[in-house]
């Protein structure tokens, strides 16, 4: 009984180990490029990052965008990183008020170029190095439509213009559906390049897992490009909050062996595939409720008015009949 006992909690110890060692990783937290609560502890601003645009910074969360139209806000980490292989854990929520329609979404960015709006989810198009896309609005194209929210990457060496009628479907090296939005917890994106390998999991269902989304060969990055997080709004809306960002140094041999005189580049894409429209969003019940009621109140006109010709003929019959 006691052999059966110990040998119980050795297995129970050895799985606790093994989850902890998947969602710790053990390598070393770069303070310079991480975003820890509380994060107005220490006066104005955050040391080692930059904001823009909308974006406001609470003890809990640093809100990107407010639930509003045409919204765009960003956080930029000052400090390039000089390590060539990294893992970023990036907690966050999206929360909105609609059920069917919302958007646009946020990205992660290592890029060359930091602090600057544009058109794709808050930053710059045409960017050189790699976007994380978390697209809440996603066009439904081809035969395999994709469900929304979508996570996607994208690696550009500066000279691509991000394909927003595909959703840059034509574009990206891997991607996943991943239901964050709405989530009354924080909900989890890590990115790790190792050895020219790109890998993104996730934990939207709150397990304390990674759950694999793609992993990667050929993704080649320079060191020396910057961290940073965007996002937007448009027609639709939602709140987009960082509430902590994890950067790691990965213990490997070539870790610290910089290399800044290469092109982001990948040596594969996803295959393309044909452009079709947007299927028309589905009704909310409160709509199909009305057309119900013009329904039958046009059901009722018909019939009354079907009644009205009626009688007139009658009248008329009777008329020529005297």
């Amino acid at each position: 009984m006691s052999h059966q006992y110990h040998k119980t909690w050795f297995s129970l110890l050895l799985a606790f180990t093994l989850v902890t060692a998947e969602w710790n990783p053990k390598d070393f937290l770069k303070r310079e490029h991480s975003l820890v609560k509380p994060f107005t502890g220490t006066g104005f601003g955050i040391p080692n990052w930059d904001f823009l645009g909308s974006t406001m910074v609470t003890s809990n969360y640093i809100r990107l965008t407010p639930d509003e139209k045409s919204r765009e806000g960003a956080i930029w980490n000052k400090v390039p990183c000089r390590t060539r292989n990294w893992e970023v854990q990036l907690s966050f929520r999206v929360t909105g008020t609609t059920r069917d329609l919302y958007g646009d979404g946020f990205a992660f960015w290592y890029v060359k170029d930091r602090m600057n709006h544009g058109p794709v989810f808050g930053s710059r198009d045409f960017f050189s190095g790699l976007a994380i896309l978390a697209d809440t609005y996603t066009n439904q194209n081809g035969p395999n439509n994709r469900q929304h929210p979508y996570l996607s990457a994208i690696i550009n060496n500066g000279t691509m213009k991000y394909d927003h009628d595909t959703d840059g479907t034509n574009q990206i090296v891997g991607g996943c559906e991943a239901k964050f939005r709405n989530k009354d917890y924080e909900t989890l994106i890590a990115i790790r390049y190792e050895g020219n390998r790109l890998t993104v999991s996730h934990d939207v269902a709150n397990k304390r897992a990674w759950k694999p989304c793609f992993s990667v060969d050929g993704v080649h990055l320079p060191t020396g490009y910057y961290f940073g997080v965007s996002a937007a709004t448009g027609d639709l809306s939602d709140s987009h909050d960082v509430t902590g960002l994890k950067t790691y140094e990965l213990d490997t041999p070539e870790s610290k062996d910089e290399r800044s005189d290469i092109l982001p580049n990948a040596d594969v894409v996803t295959s393309p595939r044909d452009h079709t429209d947007d299927p028309p969003p589905s009704m909310s019940g409160f709509k199909k409720f009305l057309l119900f009621i013009l329904g039958v109140i046009g059901v009722v006109v018909c019939i009354a008015v079907g009644m009205m010709i009626y009688q007139n003929r009658q009248e008329n019959s009777r008329k020529r009949f005297y």
